[in-house]
């Protein structure tokens, strides 16, 4: 697994311990029925090992996330399909569905919540068509795998106060190069809106990438 950061993975001295939701595990009947499932989303493998018959161990992490699944064999005892609401975060709700829709994956219409905090159980309270004023956090749309496992896609471009990752974080060095390449044409725009070459440009890409990869509001 190759990942590139912008910040230290240790806690400073004296600072309270870094808590992060690392793996999230789930129940599914066919195991490689489930791997094909997620990698043809585009997800990374991460890990597929096999002790015996009775243990297989399967890793998968969806584009940007930090947080990856594990399903298999003997890793759990909980029923097939029963994990509900699991939750990706993603930027540009519409054409993140219509990625997966492209995959072959049957993907709900983008909704709202009628009472407008968070979504309730199921479909209840679902009123079709993104939130009013296209507010943040307020976005969804939702699919299973094929054990029934359920996923919502939630829109966020800007994030609340507290609430962006204090880490940047790369999944390899293309990725961290198509970052760069954003960052560069971005900039070019910017020294063209100024009509003045940039002397802390350095400053301004960094600004950029960080908040790209937190899903804020980019600079301009």
């Amino acid at each position: 697994m190759s990942r590139t950061e912008t910040a230290p993975a240790q806690a400073r001295e004296g600072s309270a311990s870094d808590f992060k939701l690392e793996v999230v595990v789930l129940p599914v009947t066919d195991v490689d029925r489930a791997k094909r499932f997620y990698t043809s989303l585009g997800w990374r493998e991460d890990a597929d090992f096999a002790t015996s018959d009775e243990f297989r161990v399967v890793q998968v992490t969806p584009p940007g996330s930090q947080a990856s699944i594990i399903f298999g064999t003997g890793v759990t005892s909980a029923t097939p399909g029963s994990v509900e609401d699991l939750q990706l975060t993603v930027f540009d709700i519409d054409k993140a569905r219509d990625e997966l829709v492209a995959r072959g994956l049957d993907v709900s219409e983008v909704f709202h919540d009628a009472g407008g905090v968070f979504h309730h159980a199921g479909t209840e309270g679902r009123v079709a068509g993104p939130a009013p004023e296209r507010a943040d956090y307020g976005s969804f749309a939702s699919f299973r795998d094929p054990d029934g496992n359920g996923w919502l896609l939630q829109e966020i471009k800007v994030r609340l106060p507290g609430r962006a990752s204090a880490t940047t974080q790369y999944d390899d060095a293309g990725d961290l190069a198509d970052a760069l390449r954003r960052a560069a044409a971005a900039h070019g725009e910017h020294e063209a809106r100024t009509g003045q070459a940039d002397p802390d440009w350095p400053d301004w890409y960094a600004e950029y990438m960080v908040r790209e990869r937190a899903g804020e509001e980019l600079p301009t």
